[in-house]
């Protein structure tokens, strides 16, 4: 798997965590654009994006989103992934509502999820409806898998056509609801992937490094971030996204594995 780019996704802020919390979380318009713009220079080609309201809390609203989305493109030029899934409870068309703006990538979760203490909702219906939403606005999708049975049901829609056939695939593991961030879990769901299928690992808290060293041995993408991990080490807080890009980036160095730009990822996703 020696000198395959390697794709970099950079999940800036979530929607789980607040400022109060960490106060290295970026949260306003232009706080999200110099983060964003700080992952791309250590090596981020993907910026997932949530944004949260003039109160730091999660929000959908399309205003934000086209607001963030601007002033991260006159910093640079990655491609731009928008989260559908919002926060838990957000209400289906509000999930939706930012993929008028035509991101290059949209996430579409697929099932419904405890979620830590949450229920994180996403049935059949909801599935379709956002995946309908991409579609219409020509945007590709990453099916966000959390869990073994979300796997069978991305091949399920995939032969019914509800979904599009054309598409990238992130497991997020170590979710206190989904599939553990035991390494084993990643190996069994990749091994069910077709040959030549795309993928990246969001390893969640302490399972964030080791599961990303083992995505880039095994010729697959990685998402770091503030989303899923804030800590650099345990008991150390990381003082930046770029932080958590730059010690990825270095770890692929040692597997011969170039990191991506952003014009890179986007041949080999084929955007």
């Amino acid at each position: 798997m020696a000198h395959k780019p390697l794709i970099i996704t950079c999940a800036i802020v979530g929607a789980e965590i607040m400022k109060e919390d960490f106060e290295h979380l970026p949260v306003t318009p232009d706080e999200l654009a110099s983060s964003a713009h700080e992952a791309v220079k250590a090596g981020a080609s993907i910026i997932h994006l949530h944004v949260r309201d003039e109160n730091g809390k999660p929000s959908q609203r399309k205003d934000i989103f086209e607001t963030v989305t601007k002033k991260i493109k006159k910093l640079c030029n990655p491609i731009i992934q928008y989260s559908t899934g919002g926060a838990v409870g957000t209400p289906v068309d509000e999930r939706c509502a930012p993929l008028s703006l035509k991101p290059d990538m949209a996430t579409l979760s697929m099932g419904t999820m405890n979620f830590g203490t949450e229920v994180f909702e996403n049935t059949e219906d909801i599935i379709k409806k956002i995946s309908n939403e991409i579609q219409k606005n020509n945007v590709m999708p990453e099916l966000e898998i959390f869990d073994y049975g979300m796997l069978d049901t991305a091949f399920r829609f995939l032969g019914k056509v509800l979904i599009p056939d054309k598409f990238h695939m992130d497991f997020v593991l170590g979710v206190p609801g989904g599939a553990g961030g035991d390494v084993r879990n990643l190996v069994h769901l990749v091994d069910r992937l077709p040959e030549n299928q795309t993928w990246t690992v969001a390893g969640v808290g302490r399972h964030q490094l080791p599961l990303t060293t083992v995505a880039i041995a095994m010729g697959g993408n990685v998402r770091v971030g503030f989303e899923d991990n804030i800590y650099y080490h345990k008991g150390e807080t990381a003082k930046s996204n770029a932080q958590l890009v730059e010690r990825i980036a270095r770890i692929a160095g040692e597997f011969k594995r170039p990191v991506a730009s952003s014009d890179e990822a986007r041949q080999i996703l084929g955007l």
